[in-house]
């Protein structure tokens, strides 16, 4: 049977090194987990509350393709009260998961054969959902002067129908303040580019808050999920926010290819929004591991990285050490037992001399794999 040639993506690298990892552990080995994205904790008590509540009383179907009407709501509501943003509720769109917001927008802006920016380093699914969907990924080397960020100028000659940015980034934790946003989506509509603001780690700040584009503009689209902050990256549920004459568009596309997010998932998330105390306090474990990250990770020689603002990620450059990233982390998951993701899956051409660090887990163990990268950075140096 002949193949697409939309479906020749590359893998993704980190399911690797967590398969690695797994089977490490299967075979009766301790492994700290500093690959994988995602929060150690679980939804708040009070979301899973409502979720058995909500398994015992109502049957669950399908709901309408823009999501529950209450949830939206409660999303607008969270623009005025992180951001100061009056939001029409009509404007937000519950997805399943981030991921299915990427297919709806990159569908609903572009047509096949358009070129779309992404900074490198940078999420890796971008660029294989663009490809996917027959739209050419156009990487914009971010240099380490702009703390692996675009700046405006890349812009220049790209010829691109669109550009997408992430602040708090994956996999570098940087981010943009109010006048670098302003400036590139002042440069992407001067372009006659979309502008769309994945904004899925809000809420995972540190020194400063983070900015949302629609404090800026209303011509965008804006990203963003309940994975990170409010720790339910397994319930796949997600939002976007689109300009007013561009709901219509996308609800005819979630209903064909989605139906809707699940509805079990909806009603968690509703009630996760509301678990403020215990989400803080997970942000208070995310604040003493950044501590640790970045005290830690120089005694052990890995001390090329821009301190990240917001997520929960360290981008370190290895080229001291290694040439090749992928076998550099495999010796460090043999070696030490913490699994770490090659920073190929962020940067084709410049991936190979960097590391992702992952610090979403328990202090406990982030302090442990600190001290094994310590101890093997230490062995290694000395052979």
């Amino acid at each position: 049977m002949r193949n697409s040639s939309r479906g020749m993506v590359d893998p993704f690298i980190v399911m690797d090194v967590m398969e690695a990892a797994r089977r490490a552990e299967a075979a009766g080995r301790h492994i700290i987990h500093m690959e994988v994205g995602q929060p150690g904790t679980a939804a708040p008590k009070g979301a899973r509350r409502a979720a058995a509540t909500a398994l015992e009383q109502d049957a669950l179907g399908y709901t309408v393709a823009l999501g529950l009407p209450a949830l939206r709501a409660r999303i607008a509501q969270l623009y005025g009260e992180w951001y100061g943003v009056d939001l029409d509720p009509n404007r937000v769109i519950v997805t399943s998961g981030s991921s299915s917001a990427f297919l709806l927008a990159f569908t609903a802006l572009f047509e096949a054969g358009d070129r779309v920016a992404i900074g490198a380093p940078g999420y890796p699914s971008y660029r294989q959902i663009l490809k996917a969907l027959s739209l050419e990924p156009v990487l914009i080397e971010a240099r380490p002067e702009n703390r692996l960020q675009p700046v405006a100028d890349d812009l220049k000659g790209l010829n691109a129908k669109g550009l997408m940015v992430a602040s708090p980034a994956n996999p570098t934790g940087t981010m943009l303040d109010r006048s670098a946003m302003s400036s590139l989506i002042d440069a992407a509509h001067g372009a006659g580019a979309s502008f769309i603001s994945d904004e899925i780690y809000h809420g995972i700040e540190y020194e400063a808050k983070a900015v949302t584009a629609l404090e800026l503009t209303d011509d965008a689209y804006v990203i963003n999920s309940f994975s990170k902050y409010f720790s339910m990256t397994g319930y796949r549920v997600g939002w976007m926010v689109v300009p007013e004459d561009h709901v219509r568009i996308i609800e005819r596309l979630a209903q064909n290819m989605f139906i809707c997010a699940p509805h079990i998932s909806q009603v968690t998330a509703l009630a996760a929004m509301d678990c403020h105390e215990e989400l803080q306090s997970n942000m208070a474990v995310y604040t003493e591991n950044r501590k640790l990250m970045l005290e830690e990770l120089p005694k052990a020689g890995l001390d090329q990285f821009a301190p990240p603002d917001g997520g929960f990620y360290v981008y370190a450059d290895v080229s001291a050490f290694t040439n090749d990233s992928r076998a550099f982390a495999a010796e460090i998951l043999e070696k030490a037992g913490v699994a770490v993701t090659p920073g190929l899956d962020f940067d084709e051409k410049r991936g190979h001399q960097t590391l992702r660090l992952s610090y979403a887990r328990s202090t406990a163990d982030i302090k442990e794999g600190l001290s094994r990268l310590n101890a093997f950075m230490a062995e290694r140096g000395s052979t």
